[in-house]
């Protein structure tokens, strides 16, 4: 569909109905996430997003419902993106200490970079007039990632390799630890660029080491 079509006519031979082209809402998600990490999202407008996504207003309200249904999608889509991987670090036939390595190497690389970073900035600066939007991004996000932890903390005591008695407290301590000093500076510009690859490596190593000392077996 072009954006000097009707957004709602109907789909011809060959073509994709309105709403359902997935290269054009990346198009449109692409050109939101330009606007919303310049502005944020109170200072974004639909008329910006359009001229940064190349579209009309008319094709943009096709895919996506309002502004916040636009932010919702383009955290979605980030998130995924971010998280989709991570998980797999645990579920190899690596050593305990090297899968744990993996995985807090990737979320530390991953929670210190600058487009997550950015886009934390954008939910917690919306979260007073939107809470259950900055709650839904947590829970889909950390909270979904935490829970994975502690399920596989659960197995590695089963098989035991660990002697955990509160794995989801236990994880939260491993993602804390492997982020200590590096997440929070750049989360309030502290520092502003993003931490080096040894700075992190050597955050993770403590972090696992640590982790190991107090529950390994």
């Amino acid at each position: 569909m072009t954006d000097t079509e009707t957004p709602d006519q109907p789909a011809r031979s060959g073509r994709r109905a309105a709403g359902e082209d997935p290269a054009k809402r990346d198009q449109i998600l692409d050109g939101a996430g330009v606007v919303f990490m310049e502005k944020g999202f109170d200072g974004a407008s639909m008329n910006d997003i359009c001229r940064a996504a190349g579209v009309s207003k008319g094709t943009l309200y096709v895919y996506f419902e309002d502004k916040l249904d636009l932010f919702q999608s383009l955290i979605s889509r980030k998130r995924e993106r971010f998280y989709r991987g991570l998980e797999e670090e645990l579920n190899t036939d690596a050593p305990l200490k090297h899968r744990l390595y993996l995985f807090t190497r990737r979320m530390a690389d991953m929670l210190c970079s600058d487009e997550v970073i950015r886009a934390q900035r954008i939910i917690i600066g919306s979260a007073e007039k939107m809470p259950e939007m900055a709650g839904r991004f947590y829970d889909a996000g950390a909270s979904q990632t935490h829970r994975s932890l502690a399920a596989f903390l659960e197995r590695e005591c089963a098989a035991g390799r660990l002697r955990i008695d509160d794995c989801q407290l236990a994880g939260s301590q491993l993602a804390e630890l492997a982020t200590a000093g590096l997440w929070r500076k750049r989360l309030f510009a502290k520092v502003r660029e993003k931490p080096s690859s040894e700075e992190i490596e050597r955050t993770v190593t403590s972090a696992v080491e640590m982790f190991l000392a107090r529950y390994g077996v």
